[in-house]
């Protein structure tokens, strides 16, 4: 794919007030998603806010949602999820579970920009069972393991 490569995503519109997924500048990765409720979030809660919109996403791709840094940084206000992903097979209504993690309730109003849509290749792997794996310098060195400390809970 060249930078200029877009991929047809066919939306439709479950209710009149619904809005297309929007670039707002030249260049930005992410479209806007938009509500079409009227409805607040208390802290610490979460709701799957609906879009009023469906899609039909090529094959070899996915929709993957994306929290707004404006509503997180402000707010405190993000996608659960992240980033939720929207298959090519999925035609039911896009919804964003959006999570309060801010002090404060949070109004969310039909037509206010909630997250960000983007567009991605999707490439499918082939999984293979083997008895080894190949040696490398990290081995199994996982979470904190470049010096940043925690605690591991085992099951």
């Amino acid at each position: 794919m060249t930078p200029d490569s877009q991929a047809i995503v066919k939306v439709k519109r479950l209710v009149p007030e619904a809005k297309l997924p929007k670039y707002e500048h030249p260049g930005d990765s992410g479209a806007d998603l938009v509500a079409v409720v009227d409805c607040t979030l208390q802290p610490m809660q979460w709701f799957a806010i609906p879009t009023g919109i469906s899609a039909e996403v090529p094959m070899g791709f996915e929709l993957q949602v994306r929290p707004r840094s404006g509503l997180a940084l402000k707010h405190g206000v993000t996608v659960l999820n992240t980033p939720g992903t929207v298959d090519a097979g999925y035609r039911g209504e896009i919804k964003v579970i959006l999570l309060n993690l801010g002090a404060e309730p949070f109004l969310i109003t039909s037509g206010m920009k909630i997250a960000q849509l983007v567009v991605a290749p999707v490439v499918r792997g082939l999984f293979q069972e083997v008895d080894e794996l190949s040696t490398s310098q990290r081995g199994s060195g996982g979470f904190g393991s470049t010096g940043i400390g925690f605690v591991e809970v085992d099951g």
